[in-house]
Parts: structure tokens; sequence; C-alpha cells
């Protein structure tokens, strides 16, 4: 397809398009196949733009690109199939970002750990947050930069060359072959790499990694704008006028919510805010504990997101270890919090716990009282010196009401830094955003994790913000109406079907202020052997959310998320939430996340007819 014809086919799948392209952050897993992220849809795309095709209707059948906006969406795929055959690249070697440094920390990461040289080419200035100092003490990456005019005026160079351009045209570079990866950066939208020669192609996979655990795709909204330009249906003018209103109102509402006087921090997504507190912690650790080894103590059945990125730090920095922390079913999170902080204490090393209260799938909460005590608790070295005390890291996603943090709250005495994914609760699951809050016995290390983030220039977007001040102040409300209907739902499933297991909070946990709209089931098995019941139980599990989401289709969804405004949520964390778990640490059950907003006695009614079909 010729340029002018290609761009008028975009014009007009872009006045055609689902609502959802814009307005979803999470997609059902039933019609996606996570081997074939992007290019399904993409392979199915390509056969209406032969045809013409730009039917509403057809656009609507199209396979969901990415179960989850943070890795990718239609309009970035879209975006990167226009640059690509603009360019005479394959869709894969164009990849959108909404940071500006992030496609360059990707590169610069692989070429750590593969031991090869990178050279840094840009016109103009590099992203004000390009702290070159930080990246090469801290992250360990290690790079030549030089400013030139051109993309002609680069050289041959033996390693790795990237060159930043800043040139509001969008659609065509200058592919000179003595550049390996072109980076566009764009002010407010992100920034657009192109990966240029056969020989490069190794990079996509590790880059797509990045894009996936340390940052966001270009998000929807930016996409849109970008492809409107390359459509000449308007200009970069991207204007933002109520952005500080936004973000004074979002920060206000957050201290509101989590009772911590502290500067809240915003991030583009949970896991993007997770990375600037990890690496915020990595280098107040090698600043004030020069030679130590740093410990990052992290479940193995948590999200897999976190395991993941726990152990991609590891990987690139010599003193950053992962320790395995048991947690959840029969074992007591308090007693291994304190057997591992002996461990790391008589080592004389930093120790980092990364920890999720209410437990991730199976919403358990551990004594607070006990924690506290653990954490405060006094060790020693083997040398009879007094440990480093622990930062503790708390995802609160499932329960970002309860106050942890302020004032005399359990946590106050513990350095103990909080965090949200903001798809969840506080967006109400219309956007990806995430924040963090600490304590008064963190505020150095936040300002350490600001740095990073604005360094990995993942700081949440002007929409997200305006997401987020619409949404937060309603959050509480929501979370006690969607708590009253999970409580009823599993209410009934007890009655219903004794002999399924269910994991939820207590009455008692409840009046403290454990609310969540999530539970587990554990539905009952059968079969001769462990791998019989298994197999059992996975089919048991697929048939329910197959008969769900078949029977109320406009209300149950096969997805991995929870919080959202509407509806019932439902996934298998063992093949979703818990991707990067050891398969004997994964969970076969089925995870229920249930919304203020749905029809709960329609439901019971469904689930009534499943127990009937057992």
């Amino acid at each position: 397809m010729e340029g002018n014809k290609m761009l008028n086919y975009i014009k007009d799948v872009l006045e055609n398009m689902p609502t959802g392209w814009l307005s979803l952050t999470t997609h059902r897993l039933d019609i996606y196949d996570e081997k074939l992220a992007k290019v399904q849809f993409l392979e199915q795309f390509e056969v209406l733009t032969n045809d013409n095709n730009s039917d509403a209707s057809a656009l609507n059948e199209l396979p969901t690109a990415f179960d989850y906006i943070r890795l990718g969406h239609p309009l970035s795929c879209v975006l990167e199939w226009v640059i690509a055959k603009s360019n005479n690249l394959s869709p894969e070697e164009v990849i959108s970002f909404s940071s500006k440094t992030a496609p360059v920390l990707a590169i610069l990461r692989k070429n750590l750990l593969d031991n090869r040289n990178t050279q840094i080419n840009y016109t103009d200035e590099l992203p004000s947050s390009f702290d070159t100092e930080v990246l090469r003490t801290i992250y360990g990456y290690a790079f030549e930069l030089k400013q030139v005019g051109k993309a002609s005026d680069i050289l041959e160079f033996n390693g790795s060359t990237i060159f930043i351009s800043q040139q509001d045209e969008i659609s065509t570079v200058d592919l000179n072959p003595n550049i390996d990866f072109f980076i566009n950066i764009h002010a407010h939208l992100g920034s657009v790499l192109l990966v240029n020669g056969e020989h490069n192609k190794s990079y996509i996979s590790e880059i797509q990694h990045v894009r996936r655990r340390e940052t966001i795709a270009m998000t929807p909204a930016n996409c849109l704008v970008a492809l409107n330009v390359l459509t000449a249906q308007s200009s970069f003018d991207n204007k933002h006028s109520n952005f500080e209103t936004n973000k004074s109102l979002v920060l206000n509402s957050i201290k509101e919510i989590t009772g911590s006087n502290t500067k809240p921090l915003v991030a583009s997504s949970g896991l993007s805010i997770q990375y600037a507190i990890m690496m915020g912690l990595v280098h107040d650790a090698l600043e004030k504990h020069k030679g130590k080894a740093i410990k990052f103590v992290v479940p193995l059945n948590c999200y897999g997101g976190t395991n993941d990125q726990a152990r991609r730090v590891a990987a690139c920095i010599d003193n950053v270890e992962v320790v395995d922390l048991q947690v959840d079913g029969d074992n007591d999170m308090v007693k291994s919090i304190d057997t591992v902080l002996d461990k790391i204490s008589s080592e004389d090393a930093i120790p980092y716990i990364i920890a999720e209260i209410p437990t991730n799938p199976r919403v358990e909460v551990p004594d607070l009282i006990k924690l506290k005590s653990v954490l405060n608790k006094t060790r020693k070295t083997t040398s009879g010196e007094i440990a480093i005390d622990p930062v503790f890291i708390l995802d609160q996603t499932f329960c970002p009401n309860v106050h942890f943090l302020g004032e005399d709250e359990i946590l106050s005495t513990v350095r103990t830094i909080s965090y949200v994914s903001g798809s969840k609760f506080p967006s109400g699951g219309q956007c990806t955003a995430g924040y963090c809050v600490g304590n008064k016995k963190t505020d150095a290390l936040l300002e350490k994790i600001e740095m990073h983030l604005k360094l990995c220039d993942n700081e949440a977007t002007n929409l997200q913000m305006e997401i987020l001040a619409k949404q937060l102040p309603s959050m509480n409300q929501r979370i006690h109406k969607a708590y009253k209907n999970t409580r009823e739902f599993v209410n009934f499933i007890k009655d219903t079907l004794p002999a399924a297991k269910i994991n939820f909070v207590s009455e008692e946990l409840a009046q403290q202020g454990f609310t969540p709209s999530v539970f587990s089931l554990d539905l009952p098995t059968k079969g001769n052997t462990d791998e019989e019941r298994e197999a059992y139980k996975r089919d048991l599990n697929l048939k329910l959310i197959n008969l769900m989401i078949t029977e109320i289709p406009n209300e149950s969804k096969y997805c991995v998320s929870y919080g959202q405004l509407n509806g019932c949520y439902w996934t298998i964390p063992a093949t979703s939430t818990q991707g990067t778990t050891k398969e004997d640490d994964k969970d076969y059950i089925a995870r229920v996340a249930l919304s203020p907003n749905m029809d709960i006695e329609l439901h019971k009614k469904v689930f009534l007819k499943f127990v009937e079909s057992m």
C-alpha cells in the first residue's frame, strides 16, 4: 500500500475504531495468545488493510494486541506499523515508549550484559533527566556521548550506535547504516525506537521486556495524537493547561487516602514506581554502605512482574541479590521475614523486603503487631555490630485504603515505603499509573526514588493525572461497595459449594479496614494422583470462567485486573499474574475480582448453574 493510500486508510480506521482501543486498560485472556502479542493483531489488521476495510464491525473483530495496555495496545501497534511501513522496516523493529529515556536504557542494559560498547549520538540536547553520572555509577552502564548536527554525520563505530533525534517529522527517518538504533523523542508523547539492521534483531525481545517491566508503551491517547499528526489531522500542539491543578488534586487525595505526610510520587504504572523504588534504594545503599551486599527479599509467588523486575535489577548490579521469601499458604510471613532478616544481618548485608498485604492471590494478612516487632527488632552481625535495619516495601494494591504509615500507625516506626498500582482502585481501571508514599523515616529515600523516577522519565502523564484527579476522591467509597458485593458472593459460594476452599479476609480483618474486592477460589477436585487432581482442577477453573463470561458477557470478563468500576473479572494467577514464578510455587486457583457496580444476583444464578453441572 503506497504512502498516501495507507494514511487515508489509517484516517478511516481512527474514525471507526472501537472505543476500547482508547479506554480499556486490560483485555480478554480467552482471545489473547501471549506468544503472538502484537503479531496476531497486525496479521489480521494487514488483511483489513489490503481489503481497504475500515468498517467498525471489522475492526471490532480484531484480536487484542496485548492483554494489558502497559505492555502495548492496538493503537501502539498501528502507530508502529505505519512508521515501519514508511521506513521499509518490519513492525517488530519499531517500538513506542511513553518514556523518552527508557529506550536508551533498554539498549544500555543489553550491552552491559553482553559486554558491548555503546555510542550515543544526539542532536540539540539530551533529555534533561538523562543523568550520565548516575547511569554510569549506579546502573553500571558504559557509553560514549557525542553531539552531532545530523544523522549523516555519524561514523562507523565498534559497538552499538544510538542516535537520538527530536525531529517533528514522525514517520520517516534517515536510517544511516552506521546507526543501529534510531530514537525519535517527542516532548509531550514519549518516544519511538527504530531497530536498524538484521544484526540488531536480537535486541528486540530485550527492548520489549524493558517496556514490559520498567516502563510502559506510549499511551493510547498519545498514540492517537501521533497518528492524527501522521494523517495530517492535527499538529503536535498537545496542551494540558490543567496539569498542575490535576497534579495538586492527586497529591492531596493520596495524602488523605494513605494518611502519610510525605510527598507522594506518581508514576506511569505500578511497575514503573516499583522500579524507581528499587533503583532509589540501590543508589542510597551504594552511597551509604559501600561494598556491602544488597538483598531484595521477594515472595516466591507474589505478582510475577515484581519477581521478574527484582531479578532483572540483580542481574545488572554486581552486589545485588534476590532472596526468596515464603509468605503464603502454610508459611507465615512474619516468621519467614524474621528468619531471612537474621541471616542477612549476620552477613552484614542491606535488607530490602518487598511484600504484598494482603497477599496475592490468597488474600492473606499477617499479624501486623508481630510484623512490626520483627521489622523493628535490633539484630547484630557475626562480628557483634548493630546490623542495618530493613526497608519494608509494601505493595498494598489490594487494600490501598488501609493506613500503615501515618503518625502512630502500625508501621510508622519502621522504614517503610508503600506503593499502589493505579490501574486498579485509584483509577477504576481507566489508566495505568502508580504511586508511592513513605513515612517520616524515609524522607531521604523518597528523594532518591524521585530522582530515578525522573531519570527513567516514568512520571505519570497528563491524562493519567487527569483521570486520577477525577477517580481518587471516590476510591474509598468504591472499595467499600465492592467489598460488600464480594462478601455477599463469597458467602453464597460457601453455602452453595461448601467443598470449595475460599481465601478471603475475615470479618475481623474487614473491621480493621482490610476490605478487598478480590478472593481466591480453590475448587474441589478428584483423581487418583496429584497430577490427575491438578489437571482436573485446572479444567474446572476454565469451565467456571467460560460459563461466566458466556452467560454474562456484559459484566464477566476473563482478565488479570481488579478494582474496576463495573462487572466481575476472573483469572487464573498461575497463567497470568504469576507468569514468572517458579512452576512449583504457582497456584492453579481462580482469582475473582468484583466491582461496586454489577448484577450480583445474576452472578449467583450462573454460579449455581455451574455447581449443578459438576
